[in-house]
C-alpha cells in the first residue's frame, strides 16, 4: 500500500513497535514514521506505507501539538517520571500565577538543551544508549520555536500545558526548564501529542480496535498534509520529462512544489535556474 495512515499510539508502545504493528496488520513490508513518540507518550504517529516513504522528509518539518502534565518537585535523569529520581523538593508554594509569568520566557525562539536521554547523536551513537552505560552526555542547546504555550489545568504538584512548537523540539527539556525555573524541579509526567502539521489525533485510529478492512479504507494519499506547498499541474510530455528527472522550461512558483499530471501525484519539484526539475519523485 502507498498512503498515511494515522495512529493513535498506546503508552508503553515505541514508534518502531507501532510501524511493526502495522506493517502486520497490513501486510506491508515498507512503512516508516514521521516523527518518534516516547514509549510513555500517547497519541499522533503519522505512518508512512509503500512509496509514501519517499514524502516522510517533507512531514518531518511539521508543527506539533502536545497536551503535556509537569510534575513540579522533582528531577530525574530522563526529564520524565520514568527516569531515576535525582532530587526531591517541596513544590507546594508555586501558584499559577508564577506559572503564567514565566510562560512568556519558554515562548518564541528560545534555546534548548536535549534530554540526556534522547535519540540526539553524539559521535554517530545515540545519546540515551551513551547514558544508558553510565557515560556523561553534554548536549549542545539548540534553537527551537514555542509558538504557543498556555496552562489548561492546575492542581499542585501537577500542571497541564498545551503547546504547539516547531520540529526537533523537546516536551520533557521544557517541563525540565520550567520546574528548574520555579526552583524546585520538573518532569514529564504525561505526554499526548495532539497534532502534526494538519493532521490531528482525533482522525487516527487505535490499532486495537480496528481491523485490516478498516485500516485500508483510513489510508490517506502520499500528498495529503502538503498543502502548504504550491501545486504544479503538468501535460502528459512534461510528465514524462519530469519523472525522468529532466529540467523543464516552465518556472517553479516556490522553491517547493507538489507536482501532478492531470490528478496523479508525481512527486515534489524544486526551482533550479528559474526552471523546474524533480526532487523528489513518487
Amino acid at each position: 500500500m502507498d498512503g498515511l495512515l494515522l495512529v493513535d499510539k498506546d503508552a508503553g508502545k515505541t514508534s518502531h513497535d507501532i510501524v511493526a504493528e502495522v506493517r502486520v496488520a497490513l501486510d506491508e513490508r515498507h512503512a516508516g514514521h514521521t516523527g518518534t513518540l516516547d514509549p510513555a507518550a500517547t497519541g499522533l504517529l503519522v505512518v508512512a506505507l509503500g512509496r509514501a516513504l519517499k514524502m516522510v522528509p517533507y512531514h518531518e518539518g511539521h508543527d506539533k501539538e502536545y497536551a503535556v502534565t509537569v510534575r513540579l518537585g522533582v528531577r530525574t535523569e530522563t526529564d520524565d517520571l520514568a527516569g531515576r529520581v535525582l532530587e526531591e523538593r517541596d513544590a507546594s508554594s508555586v501558584t499559577r500565577a508564577a506559572i503564567e509569568g514565566l510562560l512568556p520566557r519558554f515562548t518564541g525562539a528560545i534555546r534548548q538543551r536535549p534530554p540526556a536521554y534522547s535519540a540526539v547523536k553524539v559521535d554517530g551513537e545515540r545519546a540515551y544508549r551513551l547514558a544508558r552505560r553510565g557515560e556523561t552526555v553534554d548536549l549542545p542547546e539548540r534553537d527551537v520555536t514555542i509558538r504557543e504555550l498556555q496552562i489548561e489545568g492546575f492542581e499542585i504538584p501537577r500542571v497541564k500545558l498545551v503547546l504547539r512548537c516547531s520540529k526537533g523540539t523537546y516536551v520533557r527539556s521544557l517541563a525540565r526548564d520550567i520546574g528548574a525555573a520555579l526552583g524546585c524541579g520538573g518532569a514529564v509526567a504525561e505526554l499526548r501529542r495532539l497534532a502534526v502539521g494538519p493532521f490531528r489525533v482525533e482522525n487516527a485510529l487505535q490499532l486495537a480496535l480496528v481491523g485490516e478492512v478498516q485500516l485500508r479504507a483510513s489510508v490517506l494519499p502520499a500528498d495529503a498534509g502538503l498543502d502548504s506547498m504550491p501545486a504544479v499541474i503538468l501535460d502528459a510530455g512534461d510528465a514524462r520529462r519530469f519523472t525522468q528527472g529532466k529540467l523543464l522550461d516552465q518556472g517553479s512558483p516556490a522553491p517547493l512544489v507538489r507536482v501532478y499530471e492531470g490528478a496523479k501525484f508525481l512527486g515534489i519539484g524544486e526551482e533550479k535556474d528559474q526552471r523546474l526539475k524533480a526532487r523528489r519523485v513518487y
